[in-house]
C-alpha cells in the first residue's frame, strides 16, 4: 500500500482529550488574518497550527445499574466531544504540547487544555 498525504494519518487514533497539530508556516496566512507576532512566536511558549485529528474528547463514566445482573453488560463508553475540531488553527501552550515525527513530518500531541483558541472558517 501506498502512502498518500491523505491516508499516512488514517492509521492514527487520537486517544481522549487530545489533538493532532501540524504547525502552521509562518508564511501561511488563515483567511482572517490572524498571526502570532514574531516576539510571542520567538520565545515558543505560544504556537499555533491546524488540527489535523481529534480524540474522542472527556471519557464519562456509566451509571451503575445492578438491578438486572442477567443482562448481557455491553459496555460502551460515552465521551463529552472537545470544542476542537478537524481543520481549525489553534493556538496552544507549548508547554503542554508533546512533539511526535510520524512519517518525517513533526506533529504535536496536545491536550485539549492546552489550547488556547480555535480559529474555525466556517461559521460556528
Amino acid at each position: 500500500m501506498e502512502l498518500t498525504a491523505d491516508n499516512k494519518l488514517k492509521k492514527i487514533i487520537v486517544v481522549g482529550d487530545r489533538v493532532l497539530i501540524r504547525l502552521k508556516k509562518p508564511n501561511e496566512k488563515t483567511g482572517s488574518g490572524l498571526y502570532l507576532p514574531p516576539g510571542v512566536q520567538e520565545k515558543e511558549k505560544v504556537q499555533q497550527g491546524y488540527i489535523i485529528k481529534t480524540g474522542p474528547g472527556y471519557p464519562i463514566p456509566l451509571p451503575t445499574e445492578d438491578q438486572e445482573p442477567w443482562l448481557d453488560s455491553e459496555e460502551k463508553v460515552k465521551y463529552v466531544p472537545l470544542q476542537a475540531k478537524e481543520g481549525d488553527l489553534a493556538i496552544f501552550l507549548l508547554s503542554g504540547a508533546h512533539e511526535v515525527i510520524y512519517e518525517n513530518e513533526k506533529y504535536f500531541i496536545v491536550p485539549q487544555h492546552s489550547i488556547l483558541m480555535l480559529e474555525r472558517e466556517q461559521e460556528l
